[in-house]
């Protein structure tokens, strides 16, 4: 009995002390954003997927902005080990390579049609996966990338009076993105200035900026630009879709066990549908918020900004695949793609939004 007792004790030593090294794994994500922020809000929910597909094997604990390096460090410091993993927009590193550019924030849908559910269909199924897991390498640093928030088409933005024309457009010092998109705007002679989200209310309160974007009516509203303008624009081509991912420090990465690979990579793939889900809803809630209690008028966009700002874009992407040639592969990738895809899937969407137009247009 005494060894059956003794026997029982070491097992559930041996147990436990298994159990504790299971929940050893902790992968601490610095994001760009503070953790009020809806894109932390869903990286917390993939979070949660990754610690039950693996039994709390794997958990992750999100850091917010600044807790360990800033923002634009934030990938120096996983490739380096000074944490984990990272949150970021892919575009952020384009200073890095070129290519984060057409993964992150392909402009004007990377001059081939590609919305933001286009780009999923390519990502998983036409080759864009493989592309992405060849830019760490092509960037140079000890990086796993998994691509987790599609969000778009983001607004074209904030104005403080109808603009009729690319005329009106050009008169107004407009916060843009940086990179590529915002070189574009730069192109047709708009003011384009570059800031981050928290730095552009103070900027239009002071007159710094007359006009700006962000994203969708959801972080719009929280930043609380309708205080100061109230001439809304939704329909932009500069970011039709634009990609939120993780980075994973390589050697971290590594350490993980096979089921726990696995996991990230299954959590990776539901966190796609789920972050397109919520942002359409939110949005929406955001948007009958804004022009309902806010006075916030919803505008159409001048025609001409389309054909001049695609024509921008067509330059740069151009310019930019003549110059490196990772680049001009994955380019063409997506435009190999969507001369198959993108006809069907426009023309199919074509009878949907017109009749959601439709429909919006009985609740004004």
């Amino acid at each position: 009995m005494f060894k059956l007792k003794t026997l029982a004790a070491g097992a559930t030593a041996l147990a436990l002390m298994a159990s504790t090294a299971m929940a050893e794994k902790v992968l601490r994500i610095q994001s760009v954003l503070s953790n009020s922020a809806d894109e932390v809000y869903m990286l917390n929910e993939f979070g949660k997927d990754v610690a039950a597909l693996t039994g709390g094997s794997l958990t992750i604990e999100v850091l917010p902005a600044g807790a360990v390096v800033g923002p634009r460090d934030i990938m120096d410091a996983v490739d380096a080990g000074l944490v984990e993993g990272g949150f970021a927009w892919t575009h952020y590193w384009g200073g890095k390579h070129v290519a984060a550019n057409l993964f992150g924030a392909p402009v004007a849908g990377a001059g081939v049609g590609l919305d933001n559910i286009a780009f999923l269909s390519w990502f998983q199924y036409g080759g864009g996966k493989e592309l992405y897991d060849r830019l760490w390498d092509e960037m140079g640093v000890n990086v796993k990338g998994f691509l987790l928030q599609p969000v778009g088409p983001e607004a074209l933005g904030w104005f403080p009076e109808p603009i009729k024309s690319m005329d009106d457009f050009r008169q107004m010092r407009f916060r843009a993105p940086p990179g590529m998109v915002g070189a574009a705007y730069a192109d047709i002679g708009v003011p384009a200035v570059a800031m981050g989200g928290g730095d552009i209310l103070p900027a239009l309160e002071k007159g710094t900026i007359d006009a700006a974007e962000w994203c969708c009516p959801k972080p719009d509203s929280v930043f609380g630009f309708q205080k100061v303008l109230k001439h809304y624009y939704l329909q932009g081509l500069h970011q039709v879709t634009v990609n939120a991912d993780m980075y994973v420090n390589g050697d971290f990465y590594d350490s993980l066990s096979d089921t726990e690979k696995k996991a990230l990579e299954v959590a990776a793939n539901a966190s796609l549908s789920k972050s397109l889900s919520y942002r359409i809803y939110e949005n929406g809630k955001a948007l009958k918020d804004l022009t309902d209690n806010h006075g916030v008028i919803l505008e159409d966009t001048p025609a001409d900004y389309f054909v001049e700002y695609s024509a921008a874009a067509s330059r740069a992407l151009q310019a930019a695949a003549d110059e490196n040639e990772f680049f001009a592969e994955v380019w063409a990738s997506q435009r190999a793609f969507a001369e198959i895809a993108v006809p069907f899937w426009a023309g199919a969407q074509t009878s949907n939004a017109g009749l959601g137009r439709a429909f919006a247009d009985t609740l004004k």
